[in-house]
């Protein structure tokens, strides 16, 4: 009981840093104001040396071992490691492999993500935001491309479950993105809100697909307006996608993680997006842009996480042993 008290002192916030060190207000930052995690970035990873130094004194100043560090490395197209490591594998390769056979696409793809692994385990991180789930439409927007597995559902539902299978057996946990699903959105929510209109019959027999019964630790939303479903509202701001869809519907039990709120996507301030998403049942907020007043800003705003959150992040504390 006592530790989750402890956990319950986090803050509903994913921080972002601004270099490759940690700057005066940086280390306040982790060591005052307690984030649940930090993400990052190409900009904050130079060398391997440097990145065991910076994973090292983050959980030096945060007093805590499993400190949750994330990174999105998935490959070709979105590899934040690309100075480190050669990583020109997509997950649509691995797609088009396992529709060849099955099994010899099930032993490579095993051996691909215990070498990545190895790699993160080695650097001092513990939580990588794979697999992508969206599924492939013939206008799906370029930003998910050869991040997706296939435009198959069944491909990329059996692949997703083998990557997260993956990832546990060496100690690291997925996240499952961007749930609801992002294949049959055209535009890129990095640069404004992609709108979606299809009914919910047709996405849940697609889009919804991969994403249902996963034993994911965590997932993030897609910033999309989906407007059979909600008329207003980007999944990531609604209550009614969150708690229909993604919790009931889906019957997602982790913790729900918004992608980056500063997207273009999202239409409000920082603040103001921050507060619709937990207020429409986000358990935490993902802030990627690494501008230290913003995350000072935000951490202070925003609420410790609530005890389903803490519950769930205890859970993940045990797993990582």
């Amino acid at each position: 009981m006592g530790f989750i008290k402890k956990i319950m002192k986090k803050k509903a916030l994913i921080i972002s840093l601004n270099g490759s060190k940690l700057s005066k207000m940086e280390k306040i930052l982790l060591s005052k104001e307690k984030p649940w995690g930090v993400i990052l970035f190409k900009r904050n990873l130079k060398s391997s040396k440097q990145i065991k130094s910076l994973t090292l004194n983050i959980r030096k100043l945060t007093k805590d071992k499993k400190f949750p560090i994330i990174i999105d490395e998935e490959g070709e197209s979105v590899s934040r490691l690309r100075n480190i490591i050669n990583h020109s594998l997509s997950a649509s390769f691995f797609g088009d492999l396992f529709k060849k056979n099955k099994d010899f696409c099930s032993k490579t793809y095993k051996a691909y993500i215990f070498s990545l692994c190895k790699i993160l385990k080695n650097l001092g991180i513990n939580i990588n935001t794979i697999p992508v789930l969206d599924i492939l439409r013939k206008n799906t927007s370029k930003v998910i491309g050869n991040r997706s597995f296939s435009n198959n559902r069944k491909i990329v539902k059996q692949l997703g479950k083998l990557t997260l299978k993956y990832l546990h057996t060496n100690k690291i946990a997925g996240i499952i993105k961007h749930i609801p699903g992002h294949g049959a959105a055209t535009e890129d929510s990095h640069k404004k809100l992609p709108k979606v209109q299809l009914n919910l019959k047709q996405l849940n027999k697609i889009d919804f697909y991969p994403f249902k019964l996963s034993n994911a630790k965590l997932a993030m939303t897609a910033h999309i307006l989906y407007t059979k479903l909600d008329t207003n509202n980007a999944a990531t701001l609604s209550k009614k996608i969150i708690k229909e869809i993604i919790r009931k519907k889906i019957k997602f039990k982790g913790i729900l993680i918004s992608d980056d709120i500063s997207m273009k996507a999202l239409k409000y301030d920082l603040l103001t997006n921050a507060k619709k998403s937990i207020d429409a049942g986000c358990n935490l907020i993902l802030y990627c842009a690494g501008k230290t007043n913003d995350n000072f800003k935000l951490i202070r705003f925003l609420p410790f996480i609530d005890k389903f959150t803490a519950k769930k992040t205890s859970e993940f504390y045990k797993f990582l042993r």
